[in-house]
């Protein structure tokens, strides 16, 4: 007859691999995924007029104003205008000139 702290020991082996995978899982792309949002968020916050961006469609402008969520944005030669939601800006280019 199995005593009670065998029955425990058997259920603590039985979980230690599934926790230590879980575990594994939450540093390898949890952490990371994170990491990233946050850095993108303050790239966000300190974005403002005149700054060169690419929104994630792959559209390349400048900003030429900030209202709350909505960024408009100047592309091409023809200076036409595009309303953004600030989300949709994937990051900020750096200029050459320097």
């Amino acid at each position: 007859m199995p005593t009670e702290g065998a029955g425990f020991q058997e259920l603590l082996s039985a979980l230690i691999l599934p926790l230590a995978f879980v575990l594994i899982m939450y540093v390898m792309i949890f952490l990371p995924q994170k990491k990233r949002d946050k850095k993108h968020s303050e790239m966000l916050g300190a974005l403002k007029t005149g700054d060169d961006i690419i929104t994630t469609g792959g559209i390349i402008g400048k900003v030429i104003n900030i209202k709350d969520d909505e960024i408009t944005i100047e592309t091409s030669v023809e200076k036409t205008q595009i309303k953004l939601i600030r989300a949709a800006i994937s990051r900020i280019v750096e200029s050459k000139e320097a």
